[in-house]
């Protein structure tokens, strides 16, 4: 027996035929739910294999835990989540399509959405494992939000990961031919159920799938917090699916305004007076001014009184970890840095505040602290009116520019900048025959001799200035000049290597600024925007946000800081040590003012996890769940067991009041310059 494979727009049956399948058969008395179980047939046993794949790629994690049971159920839980979202759209549309005369658009309407489906959850879990060896995680809102870029991503992807590429768009392929292969029978079975069958049955099945997706009883959906079983969150994130990670992370961007309310709530009395008071205690406490449209307002009293006050070059160094100093416990890659630490104020104990480059951005350049939401950089509420070094630096007569050797509409860089304070912006575009031209723009030395050309000018002008410049050479794939550097590795395009050379260029640059008239006139900092890859299994790898940091230039004398810093301390102290004298909203230290060994804090934003640490207790605050305590040890680099400690206790309420706090502020716009002196 053969049957007509499909129907033309006439409602005659097609010339092709296919031989009939049994099972095909037996299945269509699912009537017009057929195709959809398949669908998640096909998907159980997709997604399955692929968390068996990647936990058998991740034993040893997996099975410090002691969870591969667990994963497993938990896993065909969060699949069949995803799977009822998946089948949800046709589902509601059933009992319109699935009429006589709809009947054979449903078919073809079924048929590609099947095969759709499965080849989105095959790509999602194809491009996993090269996610998580960047970035020790399933994929989730970085993963969408690079598609904003898709210039520099398709460069970066195609020259450096070419093979998972290729890889990903072939399997996909091959999945959507053999996907409609099996579905084919369906195109040509005839219409089983009445509509009123349809209309009995629908309600029970949206209900069901309802049920499917929301997963729990509780008042509240399953979310990924519910799968955190682990103090690991990379095998954490193995207990879900990509699609679904993503699909999360897309809906959570819809509440970036209330972000920090995943960890508990505060009256906003409360969380200010607590904010306040740990402030007041800190040694070298700021002058807190009396404001209630800008609470965090101090007045900074200079540290060094200048008759004319310093310039500033904030050197923002992509990816520069911890990791890649020796004298901090990491790889020998950075001997320029450590030549330079003689010479200026070193940070033995900094600590970054994310894992992205817009938010040491949001650190180094506003003092803002971290949120569970995106940085500042790229939200709606910032793009004027947002307190920025470079709006407080222009109003007292500073030349304040942004050189970046890449394209600065990346994350939203030039919007957020020229809205608040920058005047001018140097990027790729500006850059005239440069030495060497990347996935990410110009090379560092490119960049850095462009940097000096500026200031300069600037100097020889007699204008003050401010310019931050933001390096990309030490960025995936991984690309630079040949002949400047002594490879680290054999192979080149790695991250030793690339920091070597930004390390070299870096070198080069202060070879050239120490013997330059404006060295004397001029603060430098040189800082990270976070480490290169912030993975390991504890709940917040501190280990990871270990970031370098040197101040030097000028008059400024070898020092060593031992206190535990934040990126957020660094703008205040920078401008304390040039002789600016202001009103700020920056909650930051000035570290000109506090004992180099005080215990200090410091605190750290990793995916849905805050630490909050003071001296070597940290504090971690995670969704949903009740705060731990843990002991880090900077010798080691470990961080100890967490046990749970009361949301009342102190510490726990000094980390919930400021990671509310920034969320706050943003979301009532009080992170500003006092309204008296706004233009």
């Amino acid at each position: 027996m053969s049957i007509a494979t499909g129907a033309s727009t006439s409602g005659t049956p097609c010339t092709h035929e296919i031989p009939s399948s049994r099972y095909w058969e037996r299945l269509a008395r699912s009537g017009p739910y057929a195709p959809l179980l398949v669908m998640l047939a096909t998907g159980l046993l997709l997604l399955s294999a692929s968390r068996v794949g990647l936990m058998l790629w991740q034993a040893e994690r997996v099975a410090a835990t002691g969870l591969w049971s667990t994963m497993l159920v938990q896993g065909v839980r969060v699949d069949i989540i995803q799977l009822g979202l998946l089948a949800l759209p046709p589902i509601l549309l059933a009992p319109l399509l699935s009429a006589s005369r709809a009947w054979p658009l449903w078919r073809r309407l079924s048929y590609y959405w099947v095969i759709f489906a499965v080849m989105l959850l095959l790509f999602m879990e194809v491009a996993t494992p090269a996610f998580i060896a960047e970035y020790d995680m399933r994929p989730n809102r970085l993963f969408v939000e690079y598609l904003k870029y898709p210039r520099e991503v398709i460069s970066m992807l195609w020259g450096g990961f070419r093979t998972h590429l290729l890889l990903g768009f072939g399997l996909s392929a091959l999945a959507a031919w053999l996907m409609a292969r099996l579905m084919r029978p369906w195109l040509a079975q005839p219409r089983r159920w009445s509509a009123l069958r349809v209309l009995l049955t629908w309600p029970l099945v949206v209900l069901v799938v309802a049920f499917a997706v929301r997963s729990s009883t509780d008042h509240r959906p399953a979310n990924p917090a519910l799968f955190a079983l682990s103090t690991d969150t990379m095998v954490n994130s193995l207990i879900l699916n990509s699609t679904w990670s993503v699909v999360h992370a897309i809906y959570n961007l819809k509440h970036e305004a209330n972000s920090s309310e995943i960890y508990g709530k505060m009256e906003t009395a409360e969380m200010l007076d607590v904010v306040r008071d740990t402030r007041l205690a800190e040694p070298g406490a700021p002058q807190l001014t009396a404001s209630d449209d800008i609470p965090t307002l101090s007045r900074l009293v200079p540290s060094r009184k200048r008759e004319r006050p310093l310039n500033l070059v904030i050197v923002l160094e992509e990816s520069l970890g911890a990791t890649f100093v020796q004298s901090l416990g990491g790889v020998p890659v950075t001997p320029e840095l450590e030549k330079l630490k003689e010479h200026g104020w070193w940070f033995e104990q900094l600590y970054a505040t994310g894992t992205r480059s817009v938010r040491g951005i949001e650190a180094v350049v506003t003092g803002f602290p971290p949120t569970p939401a995106q940085s500042v950089v790229k939200l709606s509420l910032s793009q004027q009116n947002f307190f920025s070094l470079a709006e407080l630096l222009s109003r007292k007569g500073y030349e304040t520019g942004f050189i970046y050797g890449g394209e600065s509409h990346f994350d939203n860089m030039r919007g957020f900048f020229k809205g608040n304070g920058f005047q001018y912006i140097v990027d790729q575009n500006d850059f005239e025959n440069p030495v060497f031209t990347g996935s990410w723009g110009v090379s560092d030395e490119d960049l850095l001799n462009r940097a000096h050309q500026d200031i300069s000018a600037h100097h020889a002008a007699g204008q003050p200035f401010f310019t931050l410049v933001f390096s990309s050479s030490n960025h995936a794939p991984f690309e630079f000049p040949d002949g400047r550097i002594e490879l680290h590795d054999t192979d080149k395009a790695t991250d030793n290597n690339a920091v070597k050379y930004a390390d070299h260029a870096l070198g080069r640059f202060f070879d050239k600024a120490r013997q330059s008239a404006y060295w004397k006139d001029t603060l430098f900092l040189i800082v990270a925007d976070h480490d290169i890859r912030v993975r390991g299994d504890s709940l917040v790898p501190v280990e990871r946000f270990h970031i370098p940091g040197l101040i030097l230039g000028a008059d400024i004398e070898p020092r060593r800081i031992r206190s535990v810093a934040s990126q957020t301390d660094l703008p205040t102290t920078v401008l304390s040590l040039m002789g600016i004298a202001a009103e700020h909203p920056m909650p930051g230290r000035d570290l000109s003012r506090v004992p180099d060994d005080a215990p200090g804090r410091a605190m750290m934003q990793f995916e849905q996890h805050y630490a909050w640490m003071e001296g070597q207790e940290v504090v971690i605050l995670r969704p949903e769940k009740a705060p731990v305590l843990a002991h880090y040890d900077p010798a080691t680099k470990r961080l100890g067991a967490a046990t749970a400690i009361a949301e009342s206790a102190p510490m726990a309420r000094r980390a919930l009041a400021h990671v509310l706090l920034p969320a706050w502020l943003y979301r009532e716009q009080r992170y500003r310059l006092p309204s008296a002196t706004l233009r």
